[in-house]
Protein backbone atom coordinates (compact mmCIF):
# COMPACT_ATOMS: atom_id res chain seq x y z
CA UNK A 1 0.00 0.00 0.00
CA UNK A 2 1.51 3.45 -0.86
CA UNK A 3 2.44 5.86 1.64
CA UNK A 4 0.10 8.80 1.58
CA UNK A 5 2.58 11.50 2.95
CA UNK A 6 5.73 9.87 0.80
CA UNK A 7 3.71 9.98 -1.92
CA UNK A 8 2.46 13.78 -1.70
CA UNK A 9 5.82 14.61 -0.75
CA UNK A 10 7.49 13.26 -3.54
CA UNK A 11 4.62 14.62 -5.91
CA UNK A 12 5.31 18.55 -4.42
CA UNK A 13 8.84 18.12 -4.83
CA UNK A 14 7.91 17.23 -8.43
CA UNK A 15 6.22 20.38 -8.74
CA UNK A 16 9.12 22.42 -7.34
CA UNK A 17 11.20 21.13 -9.78
CA UNK A 18 9.05 21.49 -12.87
CA UNK A 19 8.92 25.44 -11.78
CA UNK A 20 12.32 25.83 -10.35
CA UNK A 21 11.43 26.66 -7.34
CA UNK A 22 13.25 25.51 -3.74
CA UNK A 23 11.41 24.94 -0.40
CA UNK A 24 10.17 28.22 1.14
CA UNK A 25 9.39 29.96 -2.20
CA UNK A 26 6.10 27.54 -3.10
CA UNK A 27 3.94 27.21 -0.63
CA UNK A 28 1.05 24.43 -0.90
CA UNK A 29 -2.39 25.18 0.96
CA UNK A 30 -5.05 23.13 1.07
CA UNK A 31 -8.79 23.42 1.73
CA UNK A 32 -12.10 21.19 1.91
CA UNK A 33 -14.85 22.82 -0.27
CA UNK A 34 -17.91 21.34 -0.40
CA UNK A 35 -16.65 17.70 -0.25
CA UNK A 36 -13.55 18.56 -2.52
CA UNK A 37 -9.81 19.28 -1.66
CA UNK A 38 -8.84 22.71 -2.74
CA UNK A 39 -5.00 23.52 -3.51
CA UNK A 40 -3.50 26.72 -3.87
CA UNK A 41 0.00 27.07 -5.02
CA UNK A 42 1.71 30.14 -3.63
CA UNK A 43 4.75 31.54 -5.06
CA UNK A 44 7.01 33.68 -1.95
CA UNK A 45 9.46 36.07 -4.10
CA UNK A 46 12.58 36.01 -1.96
CA UNK A 47 13.96 39.77 -3.23
CA UNK A 48 10.61 41.63 -2.12
CA UNK A 49 8.87 39.12 0.07
CA UNK A 50 5.83 39.11 -1.00
CA UNK A 51 3.54 36.08 -1.91
CA UNK A 52 0.82 35.39 -4.67
CA UNK A 53 -1.08 32.73 -6.25
CA UNK A 54 0.45 30.44 -8.94
CA UNK A 55 -2.81 28.38 -9.26
CA UNK A 56 -5.31 26.33 -7.40
CA UNK A 57 -6.60 23.16 -8.47
CA UNK A 58 -9.27 21.33 -7.15
CA UNK A 59 -9.72 17.41 -6.68
CA UNK A 60 -11.45 14.33 -4.85
CA UNK A 61 -8.49 14.57 -2.26
CA UNK A 62 -5.07 15.86 -1.28
CA UNK A 63 -3.08 13.60 -3.73
CA UNK A 64 -5.53 13.68 -6.62
CA UNK A 65 -5.32 17.87 -6.47
CA UNK A 66 -1.05 17.79 -6.13
CA UNK A 67 -1.39 15.26 -8.83
CA UNK A 68 -3.79 18.26 -11.01
CA UNK A 69 -1.43 20.86 -10.37
CA UNK A 70 1.64 19.06 -11.39
CA UNK A 71 0.14 18.30 -14.70
CA UNK A 72 -0.54 21.80 -14.84
CA UNK A 73 2.79 22.83 -14.19
CA UNK A 74 4.28 20.56 -16.32
CA UNK A 75 1.71 22.21 -19.55
CA UNK A 76 0.65 25.55 -18.34
CA UNK A 77 3.11 27.62 -20.36
CA UNK A 78 1.28 26.13 -23.60
CA UNK A 79 -1.87 27.33 -22.27
CA UNK A 80 -1.92 30.65 -20.45
CA UNK A 81 -0.97 33.96 -21.60
CA UNK A 82 2.24 35.95 -19.99
CA UNK A 83 1.39 39.03 -18.14
CA UNK A 84 3.89 41.68 -16.73
CA UNK A 85 2.07 43.38 -13.35
CA UNK A 86 4.00 47.13 -12.26
CA UNK A 87 3.02 47.61 -8.72
CA UNK A 88 3.94 48.90 -5.59
CA UNK A 89 2.93 48.09 -1.86
CA UNK A 90 1.43 50.43 0.51
CA UNK A 91 4.37 52.89 2.24
CA UNK A 92 6.77 51.26 -0.09
CA UNK A 93 8.45 53.65 -2.58
CA UNK A 94 10.03 50.88 -4.91
CA UNK A 95 8.43 50.41 -8.30
CA UNK A 96 8.21 46.43 -8.57
CA UNK A 97 7.68 44.02 -11.59
CA UNK A 98 5.58 40.61 -11.31
CA UNK A 99 5.41 38.06 -13.91
CA UNK A 100 2.03 36.23 -13.66
CA UNK A 101 0.64 33.51 -15.92
CA UNK A 102 -3.08 33.69 -16.69
CA UNK A 103 -6.15 34.02 -19.29
CA UNK A 104 -6.64 36.88 -19.31
CA UNK A 105 -5.34 40.56 -17.81
CA UNK A 106 -8.35 40.10 -14.82
CA UNK A 107 -6.73 37.03 -13.97
CA UNK A 108 -3.08 37.89 -13.85
CA UNK A 109 -4.83 40.82 -10.83
CA UNK A 110 -6.46 37.92 -8.76
CA UNK A 111 -3.27 36.03 -8.62
CA UNK A 112 -1.71 39.51 -7.92
CA UNK A 113 -4.34 40.19 -5.37
CA UNK A 114 -4.65 36.93 -3.59
CA UNK A 115 -4.58 37.02 0.25
CA UNK A 116 -4.61 40.37 0.62
CA UNK A 117 -6.47 43.20 1.08
CA UNK A 118 -6.87 45.16 -2.56
CA UNK A 119 -5.71 49.07 -0.59
CA UNK A 120 -2.30 47.57 0.08
CA UNK A 121 -0.62 47.65 -3.51
CA UNK A 122 -1.07 49.98 -6.29
CA UNK A 123 -0.82 48.98 -9.92
CA UNK A 124 0.69 51.12 -12.32
CA UNK A 125 0.27 48.73 -15.58
CA UNK A 126 -0.74 45.46 -16.71
CA UNK A 127 0.88 44.42 -19.97
CA UNK A 128 0.17 41.21 -21.88
CA UNK A 129 3.64 39.88 -23.03
CA UNK A 130 4.66 38.73 -26.57
CA UNK A 131 4.38 35.18 -26.83
CA UNK A 132 7.32 33.43 -28.84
Amino acid sequence: MQDLHVESSRIQQLIESQLGLGPGNLLFEFRQLDGRVRLDLITVNPRHHQSFLLRYEEGHDKLDALRRMLVYVKEFRDTESSFTIQWRALGERELQTSYFRAHNAYEALDKLYYGRDLTTITVFSVVLNPSS
